[in-house]
């Protein structure tokens, strides 16, 4: 399964490198990073009919991952990829407007990655 996750803290791609290992390894999960709404935009662009799995950040300079989601379900709808948004806050706002726009989970921060392997899993 490809899976982008999307962030604006750079250092989220050593902390999934390292909570997933085994499933990297494994060939089981092959992780994607983008610092940006537009870097993963561009990232979507380049993929062709291939099913990926997006955990994107809510609170980003640029493009917030509320835009980005919105724009992702809007225009990458073969296959459509599932989204799953990422947040500090968990308040009822940021969850209310993400499920209006689509989003398939809603997770907060710090990221529960037992869960999430748990969740994943379920999509595989």
């Amino acid at each position: 399964m490809k899976i982008l996750v999307v962030d604006d803290e750079r250092d989220i791609k050593l902390l999934f490198q390292q909570r997933f290992r085994k499933e990297i390894k494994n060939g089981e999960m092959d992780f994607v990073f983008a610092f940006s709404g537009e870097e993963a935009l561009e990232f979507l662009d380049q993929l062709v009919h291939e099913a990926v799995l997006i955990l994107s950040d809510i609170n980003m300079p640029g493009m917030s991952g509320l835009q980005l989601l919105e724009r992702i379900k809007t225009n990458y709808l073969e296959p459509p990829p599932v989204v799953m948004m990422i947040t500090a806050y968990g308040d009822a706002e940021n969850y209310a407007a993400a499920q209006r726009l689509g989003a398939d989970d809603f997770l907060t921060k710090p990221v529960d990655f037992k869960a999430l392997k748990e969740k994943l899993k379920t999509l595989t």
